[in-house]
């Protein structure tokens, strides 16, 4: 096996706290939690306690002031255990940087050191009916009124919707302006024209509150703008870097961990007088998963090196995802296949990484505009309408 040199000895102490943690506060919860379609707010409480959340952001302001090998290990020890009930990734690794890079010093102190704790739960309203991947088309405004914002629209598809305490929220500031016009304004659930829609009934990551918001004449200060007013599209495409990182590490850890579980069944499955693993197609379709697998580990590592040295540009991210998300599909599709009927039982952790898996190919920009990307960074250059990425 190819070593991995990523993390220190002090990663590797914090590996086994974040094990430990989820063995005994994530896992024998998780089937309950995703009956309920939702993941109970002490859970949150009890991962900042334990210094699970925010571990980038700078002890100033309440985070652990580690670097982003803290946060990715979080991920990927919840990918391997197949607990896709708590966005502790969203919070931490996805929303906690906005507040960083662009967040006055009032807001980081109010909110920074309440989301370490988990008292504080986070949202990232982007997706709207009308679209997703293109930021710039969306139709919720927040026109200026004296010293506030009214804001209006809708948002569909948020993750972490139910239980959020705050939504950095993407609005037009200036609906004629396309991408130049949008903002990110930091938006309090508890204001006066906020309305939770109800649970989306999603085919996978059951346990995750996904939620439809709506805003009506919802009043913030000015104060609540995020960095500068019209720069919302630029600090979107900042960050999306990150993103696409975090869900190409969710990816290869669980298909990684979906091997290991397969690996395990096809030794013991009993089949013509023989193991399942006696078989030559059997041995075949494991040693492609197992090289496919080792190759993208190689190319994810490399990412995170060039990450964590601020030089991973849009397409080296939008190139790992595409083909992170993709060969999570395949690999999730053959292991179930050699469960036979019991990969299709609820109760087998391979059916719930075979549907899970599927949002990989679409959140945090579908494949097709990852594709998109990367033939643009081939292409002579043609100047069009902007889009995420």
């Amino acid at each position: 096996m190819i070593p991995r040199t990523l993390f220190s000895e002090e990663h590797e102490i914090f590996r086994d706290s974040v094990r430990r943690f989820i063995a005994a506060e994530v896992m024998p919860h998780h089937d309950e939690w995703e009956r309920a379609g939702i993941v109970p707010r002490d859970v949150w409480r009890k991962a900042g306690e334990a210094g699970l959340l925010c571990s980038e952001v700078p002890e100033a302001y309440g985070g652990l002031g580690g670097d982003f090998l803290f946060g990715a290990i979080v991920v990927e020890e919840m990918a391997r255990a197949g607990a896709t009930g708590p966005t502790f990734y969203l919070h931490s690794e996805i929303i906690s940087p906005y507040l960083v890079h662009y967040g006055t010093e009032e807001q980081k102190r109010h909110w920074l050191p309440r989301m370490a704790t988990g008292e504080v739960i986070t949202a990232l309203g982007m997706t709207e009916p009308s679209g997703g991947s293109d930021v710039q088309g969306i139709r919720t405004t927040a026109i200026r009124d004296g010293d506030d914002y009214v804001i209006n629209g809708q948002k569909v598809f948020i993750t972490a919707g139910h239980n959020a305490d705050m939504v950095v929220m993407a609005c037009k500031t200036d609906p004629k302006a396309g991408a130049r016009g949008v903002s990110l304004i930091l938006v309090e659930t508890d204001r006066p024209g906020f309305k939770r829609g109800r649970k989306l009934e999603k085919i996978g990551c059951k346990a995750q509150d996904t939620a439809e918001l709506f805003l009506s004449d919802l009043r913030v200060p000015v104060s609540n703008l995020l960095g500068e007013e019209g720069r919302g599209f630029y600090q979107l495409m900042q960050e999306l870097a990150q993103e696409r990182l975090v869900q190409a590490i969710r990816a290869v850890s669980s298909s990684e961990a979906a091997l290991e579980w397969t690996v395990d069944y096809v030794v013991q499955r009993k089949m013509f007088g023989q193991t399942l693993a006696d078989f030559q197609n059997t041995q075949f379709k494991l040693a492609e998963m197992k090289a496919d697998l080792a190759a993208q580990r190689v190319f994810l590592d490399r990412c995170i090196e060039l990450h964590l040295q601020k030089k991973l540009d849009a397409v080296d991210a939008a190139m790992l995802k595409l083909t992170t998300t993709e060969l999570q599909g395949k690999v999730m599709d053959q292991c179930l296949q050699f469960f036979g009927g019991w990969g299709y039982m609820w109760e087998y952790p391979i059916a719930r990484a075979f549907v899970d898996a599927r949002l990989g190919r679409i959140g945090g920009g579908s494949v097709e505009v990852m594709k998109q990307i990367i033939a643009r960074s081939m292409l002579p250059r043609n100047e069009g309408p902007a889009r995420a990425g």
